[in-house]
């Protein structure tokens, strides 16, 4: 797996993934800039068989990465069509909770942040333990050890009760070891499946909901 962002940070800063499978490379997620460097060194690593975005926030150039990578597919959820401002054949939208775009690679849908919300699992990664790429939802938190859930990050208004145990119900039926958030280093590299679960019922505690999530046994942590 590659990151890819730019230096000095523009706007928000998020930073793009590139998924090596060993039968497909996927770029997950994308930043503004597209330059001839990054674009040589893809194709330098094989290319691209596809984008999945997450949400419509990282949407800006996602079809100029395309362009530049041979008009590779870029996968999107119907729920947020709404959002695409720039129309493009290669954007292909997908309906219902789960899409695969590849062997061990499955988009599903968690929403909260946005309808549409999407996050990616890749089964195959960090050697069969499984990996979750989420963007923002669930958001990585600065101490690398937690996840939060937000509506909207700029007017700081949070999820409710009923979207946490949703996603979390949703994630539950996948093993992942690592979480990759939007932001270069804003990874959970261990335990990350556990991470959501601790995370989900402290947020669910601090609104005073104690009642355990629907697939996970109920634990206590801080």
């Amino acid at each position: 797996m590659w990151g890819i962002s730019t230096e000095p940070k523009f706007a928000i800063g998020q930073r793009a993934l590139l998924l090596q499978t060993g039968k497909q490379n996927i770029l997950w997620d994308c930043v503004s800039l597209v330059d001839s460097d990054t674009v040589e060194l893809v194709r330098a690593l094989g290319g691209l068989s596809a984008i999945a975005v997450s949400h419509p926030h990282y949407y800006s150039s996602m079809v100029e990465w395309s362009r530049c990578l041979g008009d590779v597919p870029i996968f999107i959820h119907a729920d947020d069509r709404e959002w695409v401002q720039r129309p493009d054949p290669a954007i292909q939208f997908w309906a219902g909770e789960t899409h695969s775009i590849g062997a061990g690679l499955t988009l599903v849908r968690v929403g909260g942040h946005f309808a549409g919300y999407q996050v990616l699992h890749w089964a195959g990664a960090e050697n069969g333990a499984g990996a979750l790429l989420t963007g923002d939802m669930p958001q990585v938190c600065p101490d690398r050890r937690y996840v939060s859930f937000m509506y909207s990050y700029p007017n700081m208004i949070p999820v409710n009760a009923a979207t946490v145990r949703s996603i979390a119900g949703t994630l539950s039926r996948y093993t992942f070891e690592k979480l990759y958030g939007a932001w270069p280093g804003f990874t959970v590299q261990r335990d990350a499946k556990e991470a959501l679960r601790v995370s989900a019922e402290r947020y669910l505690r601090a609104l005073g909901d104690d009642e355990p999530l629907r697939g996970y046994s109920k634990v206590t942590s801080p």
